[in-house]
């Protein structure tokens, strides 16, 4: 079993985890202040599944190489978008005071 290659293997991997980590959450906190609070205030189940999601994107974007900046960023943003728009279609079957007249369709 060879413990020097599963312990470290060139800097060039950990120079790359370092310099994608600060670009990726600089990435992701500046998508997060764009979003507003929204995306990780009151959280309910739909909004934690999305923030586990943001959280694991993160992590994939850290730590696979196969994975550039670009296309980490994309898919933030894509998650968030996302949650923007299920969470601003109408909550199917629960009525409210502005749900009397036609529904809204997303």
């Amino acid at each position: 079993m060879n413990w020097q290659g599963m312990l470290f293997q060139d800097w060039e991997g950990v120079v790359r985890t370092l310099f994608v980590g600060v670009l990726a959450y600089v990435v992701l906190v500046a998508f997060l202040r764009m979003s507003g609070k929204r995306t990780l205030a009151k959280l309910n189940a739909f909004d934690l599944v999305v923030t586990v999601a943001l959280g694991s994107t993160l992590s994939a974007i850290l730590l696979q190489k196969s994975i550039v900046l670009a296309e980490g960023a994309a898919a933030l943003a894509l998650l968030i978008a996302m949650q923007f728009l299920v969470a601003s279609c109408p909550s199917a079957g629960r009525a409210s005071p502005s749900s009397f007249g036609p529904s809204r369709a997303c």
